[in-house]
């Protein structure tokens, strides 16, 4: 038996045509889930995802209820959900806008309420099932300049542990991980001063890679971690220390 195998197990990534959620998709993919890649956007990026592991690619914006309920009947009977459907519209708070505030919760929490929504039936009449939800170390120790991340990804830490105790007597499992400073065209921008701060204050002293979280993610739905819920799993090269 291959350690963490997913073998005919079905998976949604939502958030799956680049950066973490792609390499996530990719990884349950390489570990035998049958792998459905959602998108908002990126039609192109996502079929190539979804065309490299076998799987189908959807599109659907998780951030409307509709859209993320339909997106769940599409793939089918889902045995691991991982949400990673993100977006940031960074600003300090005096000047912040109400829909740059809105955006980004709809986008990172409530999409995570919907689609966790519309899968908990199923799970819990199949009585197993496996949820992990991507926050970031920002949800943990908030960040300048980001309260309505921040305030997003805090939300689902919170939200996830009181999933994980609905859900738990059905033998469904919710976890969390929590990346630090990744590799991605984000932190590609981020000024040579600001990096080396950035890197300073993180133990390893470099950046991750989307790869890293996706081993987490991996874990976290495989029956070997079938004892764990509720937990926050730091990937962040020892910044949340």
């Amino acid at each position: 038996m291959t350690f963490c195998s997913l073998e005919g197990k079905r998976a949604l990534v939502t958030g799956g045509s680049r950066g973490i959620g792609r390499a996530v998709a990719l990884e349950l993919g390489r570990a035998g889930a049958d792998v459905v890649v959602g998108y908002r956007t990126e039609a192109a990026e996502a079929e190539a995802v979804a065309s490299e592991i076998g799987g189908r690619a959807v599109q659907a914006d998780v951030s409307d209820p509709e859209q993320a309920k339909a997106l769940v009947g599409e793939a089918g009977d889902i045995e691991v959900l991982v949400n990673n459907a993100g977006t940031t519209r960074d600003g300090v708070l005096a000047r912040m806008l109400d829909d740059d505030w809105r955006t980004v919760l709809e986008t990172n929490l409530s999409s995570t309420f919907y689609t966790c929504r519309a899968v908990a039936r199923g799970m819990m009449k199949r009585r197993a099932g496996a949820i992990v939800n991507v926050s970031s170390i920002v949800g943990v120790h908030g960040n300048w300049g980001q309260t309505n991340y921040a305030a997003s990804k805090a939300g689902i830490i919170g939200f996830t542990k009181s999933l994980a105790r609905e859900l738990g007597s059905r033998g469904v499992r919710a976890n969390v991980v929590a990346p630090g400073y990744v590799k991605s065209a984000l932190t590609d921008a981020i000024p040579d001063e600001a990096r080396e701060t950035m890197l300073a204050n993180t133990p390893l002293g470099r950046l991750g890679d989307p790869e890293n979280v996706a081993a987490a993610v991996r874990f976290l739905v495989s029956d070997e971690a079938s004892f764990v819920t509720g937990e926050v799993l730091l990937v962040d090269g020892g910044l949340g220390m």
